[in-house]
């Protein structure tokens, strides 16, 4: 399927990398943290100083709801901002609609804090968010008392009418979901006594962290079945705690498999958060035999980061199994580059995730390699990628469907494929990754931009 592309794409024509890399750098901050630390700073009292945050249009849609709803949310520099709060149960009515773009994490989150306030709110969304699901926290947000109207099937635009003493929610997710439970925790911070939120397995805990960060009272239990039962504290005094937010993994992921690709390569990647949960690709790339050694492991607001040295290394196939692809979903195609030029089969069970991301993103990271001479097999729910020991052909035109991470998969591709790799459009890249191109070129990627 050959794709539109927009009149202002970029396309990119990728070599072989002619020297190794090598330098040190730092990756973007992390999106889920990056959203959490405003919104938490917006709700504690006093100043939050935050540094390494993401400056990504997503982020800085949710920097503008919440100067929207009365905190002073100002930056200082380059990732580099000051968040003065309001106190929880003290934000103000908004003026006007807050509009969320394009951020499915920044809308659901928001609902859980719209929900729990004594105020009507209207919220809505860029073309692409205004036709993603938002039933799935509205119903559990209904139980505070709020109420909701929506367009036919919980979609955006949607009002709120929240209430200034919510109830307090006890829900059992029906399926995991970060941000689902993360909606009902932050409406549980507005209502006296104990929310409470089952999950059937456990999923990200940025919230979690964060709120013990500033001060809030969490509990976590595992159930006999691998879930977890989290239980908040109502009306915690969140109090301003500085945040650093760590690089983002599977920003780190680009660089690190080119690291290991490109002959000769040494680089270090500073301050990678390391949150468990997180980091299913750098186990599975140590079991390919990757040189991966995470070094100065310390916490930051509640997360666990490091620092990442990565050299040149042989790697061999691997088979990945399908639990492990919740902490590592985002990271499939840049993975499938690695297994690509890796020594053996590689089998990464348990994808079918992939096929509802940003686009088909099985299909198109099936297209990336077929399409540059590696051979591979979709298997019922599993991706098979047969590696060519160092020897990818390349040569080929990669169909990006505005996908950033299959944009940056094809960049690294052709940094050893033996023939040149074009790429039809990079613009987009920069919703993640601002900077990717000239940060590679920064190691000696040699990207012609």
């Amino acid at each position: 399927m050959t794709h539109a592309s927009s009149s202002s794409a970029r396309p990119l024509r990728v070599t072989r990398a002619q020297a190794p890399l090598s330098g040190s750098i730092r990756v973007p901050g992390d999106k889920s943290i990056s959203h959490r630390a405003l919104m938490f700073a917006s709700l504690a009292r006093g100043e939050t100083h935050i540094t390494g945050l993401l400056e990504g249009e997503d982020v800085l849609r949710t920097a503008a709801a919440m100067r929207a709803l009365g905190a002073q949310v100002v930056q200082q520099g380059p990732g580099d901002w000051l968040v003065n709060g309001m106190g929880i149960g003290n934000l103000k009515e908004p003026d006007d609609v807050l509009d969320m773009g394009n951020s499915g994490t920044a809308a659901r989150l928001l609902s859980g804090i719209l929900a729990s306030h004594g105020m009507v709110s209207v919220m809505t969304g860029d073309a692409s968010l205004r036709r993603r699901p938002m039933k799935r926290v509205m119903d559990p947000l209904a139980g505070t008392g709020a109420t909701f109207m929506a367009r036919e099937g919980g979609r955006l635009p949607m009002a709120i009418s929240g209430l200034a003493d919510p109830k307090p929610l006890n829900y059992r997710l029906p399926v995991a979901s970060a941000q689902v439970k993360s909606a009902v925790l932050l409406a549980g911070l507005n209502a006296q006594g104990q929310t409470r939120v089952e999950e059937p397995v456990a999923t990200r805990d940025h919230t979690e962290n964060m709120l013990r960060h500033f001060g809030a009272h969490v509990k976590v239990e595992e159930t006999a079945q691998g879930g977890r039962i989290i239980v908040l504290q109502g009306r915690p005094d969140l109090v301003a705690r500085d945040v650093v937010v760590p690089g983002d993994p599977s920003s780190a992921a680009f660089p690190i498999v080119a690291a290991l690709l490109v002959p000769g390569a040494d680089i270090v990647i500073s301050t990678v958060g390391l949150n468990p949960l997180r980091t299913g690709l750098f186990v599975t790339l140590q079991e390919m035999g990757a040189r991966l050694e995470v070094t100065n492991v310390r916490t930051e607001g509640g997360e666990l980061v490091g620092d990442l040295h990565v050299q040149a290394s042989a790697l061999k196939g691997v088979d990945v199994p399908a639990d492990r692809a919740p902490s590592m979903i985002d990271e499939y195609p840049i993975l499938a580059v690695a297994a690509a030029y890796a020594s053996g089969v590689s089998r990464f069970r348990g994808v079918e995730e992939l096929r509802v991301k940003e686009s088909d993103r099985l299909a198109a990271t099936v297209a990336l390699l077929e399409n540059n001479g590696v051979k591979t097999a979709v298997e019922g729910d599993d991706l098979v990628v047969y590696g060519t020991n160092n020897a990818i052909p390349g040569g080929g035109v990669v169909q990006t469907h505005m996908d950033h991470r299959l944009a940056m998969s094809a960049s690294v591709l052709g940094l050893v494929a033996q023939n040149p790799v074009e790429i039809d459009d990079t613009a987009f890249i920069d919703t993640s990754f601002p900077g990717y191109l000239q940060l590679m070129n920064s190691l000696g990627a040699g990207f012609a931009v």
